[in-house]
């Protein structure tokens, strides 16, 4: 092979791996939990272990979903956040950011969101005892990006704080 060869097949490979590289980045088991567990620790909850029951089950889930990209929840035995968006750089780490985010509106005094904004996203996510997780994410149908996270113990019970 000549010096010439050499030198395309190394770059070709080095792409390549870069890709795959950063087509998983953010979206590994390792990425939710600690994406989980930094807004835990800042309310003094303990972490989220993964979980491959709750992985399987958020994985069957968002595979079902892969037809119309759709923010409907299972309704199955776990508390679920579901996030979507239109570009390959929404991650699972993206998806559970933007849970967090809805923090400002989480009045823990009254145990309740405010401004008429959305918060139980987030109380799932540092909900006590929820210790276990499960995620998935999937590119749908129509390009888009769907994400879900299975939480054992469910989370957001009425009258109950979340920590």
């Amino acid at each position: 092979m000549s010096m010439h060869k050499i030198s395309i097949f190394i770059m070709f490979s080095v792409a390549l791996s870069s890709q795959m590289f950063l087509s998983n980045a953010q979206n590994s088991a390792q990425d939710y939990v600690n994406a989980h567990n930094t807004p835990r620790g800042q309310v003094g909850v303990g972490g989220v272990t993964w979980n491959i029951t709750l992985a399987n089950y958020a994985q069957n889930y968002a595979n079902q979903r892969i037809s119309n990209c759709a923010l409907t929840h299972s309704n199955g035995p776990y508390g679920e956040n579901l996030a979507k968006g239109s570009s390959s750089t929404f991650t699972g780490v993206a998806a559970v950011n933007l849970w967090v985010a809805e923090k400002p509106y989480y009045d823990y005094t009254s145990n309740s969101c405010t401004g008429g904004k959305q918060c139980l996203h987030y109380t799932q996510v540092v909900w006590r005892d929820s210790v276990r997780i499960g995620c998935a994410r999937v590119q749908c149908s129509n390009g888009w990006y769907y994400v879900v996270c299975s939480y054992d113990g469910p989370g957001n019970w009425i009258g109950e704080w979340p920590y």
